[in-house]
C-alpha cells in the first residue's frame, strides 16, 4: 500500500511533468522564432541613390532625353529576386514565413516612356526558407512544383512612366496584369516601385494572394502550424538593357 508521502511525492511528480510539457508548449516555440530561426527578412524594397547629375531634378529631365534614357529592351539582370510571405502561428507565437529566389528571368519593352510589355518567370522549386521542413511541404502538398514548376507575371495594361523621375529617385506606378500560380491564371492591379539607376532599371511589387483564388491549398499543417489564408508574392527586378 501506497503511504500518503508517497502519493504526494507521486503528485508533485505528475504536477511537475504537466508543468514541463506546458512551459515547452508555449515556451519551445518562443524560443525557436526569436533565439534559433530569428526574425524573417525585411521585405524587398528600393534604395534611393545618388542621381547621376548633383543638379538634376525631375523637372529639368527633357521629354525627348528621357525616352532616350528608358526607351527599349531590357531583360532581368543578376542580384533579381522573388519570393513570398505569409504570416504563421506556431504554439501561440506569430512569425513570418519568407520565401526568396534569384532564379528569376523576364523582359520589359520600354517605347518613349511606356511600359508597352513586361513580365518575370520564377523557378518555383528554388524558393527556399531557412527550413527545410517549411519547403518541402511548399514544394510537395502545397505548390506542387513538379506539376507548376513555373510561377509567372505578365502586364496586360501598358504603363506611362512620364514625367521621368531623376535618377536615384523611387516613383511609384500602378500595374495591371495576369499572375500564373499552381497552374491558375488571375488578374492583378497593385502598386509598383520604378527607380532609374546608374546601371538600368530597378523595379519593386507586391502581390496580394488569396490562395482559394489560386486553387492554392491552405499552409496550415493541422495540429502543428497555422497560417492566415493569403499570403503576399514579392519581387525585386533589376532591367538591365538587353
Amino acid at each position: 500500500m501506497v503511504s500518503s508521502r508517497g502519493r504526494r511525492r507521486w503528485l508533485k511528480w505528475v504536477i511537475g511533468a504537466i508543468v514541463v510539457v506546458v512551459v515547452l508548449a508555449v515556451g519551445g516555440p518562443f524560443v525557436f522564432f526569436h533565439f534559433i530561426e530569428g526574425n524573417g527578412p525585411a521585405p524587398l524594397s528600393l534604395k534611393s541613390s545618388p542621381a547621376a547629375s548633383g543638379t538634376q531634378s525631375a523637372s529639368a529631365v527633357s521629354s525627348q532625353g528621357a525616352s532616350e534614357a528608358v526607351a527599349g529592351t531590357w531583360a532581368v539582370g543578376p542580384g533579381s529576386r522573388v519570393g513570398y510571405r505569409v504570416n504563421e502561428i506556431l504554439g501561440g507565437q506569430s512569425h513570418t514565413a519568407v520565401g526568396r529566389s534569384s532564379a528569376v528571368t523576364g523582359q520589359m519593352v520600354v517605347k518613349g516612356t511606356t511600359v508597352k510589355t513586361a513580365s518575370f518567370t520564377v523557378k518555383m522549386a528554388t524558393i527556399h526558407t531557412d527550413s527545410a521542413q517549411r519547403d518541402s511541404q511548399f514544394d510537395g502538398r502545397i505548390m506542387d512544383v513538379a506539376t507548376y514548376p513555373d510561377g509567372t507575371f505578365a502586364l496586360t495594361k501598358p504603363i506611362v512612366m512620364a514625367p521621368l523621375p531623376a535618377t536615384g529617385t523611387i516613383k511609384t506606378y500602378s500595374a495591371t496584369g495576369n499572375l500564373t500560380l499552381h497552374g491558375q491564371t488571375r488578374p492583378v492591379t497593385f502598386p509598383v516601385k520604378a527607380e532609374l539607376t546608374g546601371k538600368g532599371i530597378e523595379v519593386q511589387g507586391a502581390i496580394p494572394v488569396l490562395f482559394s483564388k489560386w486553387g492554392i491549398p491552405n499552409p496550415s499543417f493541422t495540429g502543428f502550424v497555422t497560417t492566415q489564408n493569403h499570403g503576399i508574392m514579392e519581387f525585386l527586378l533589376d532591367f538591365r538593357p538587353a
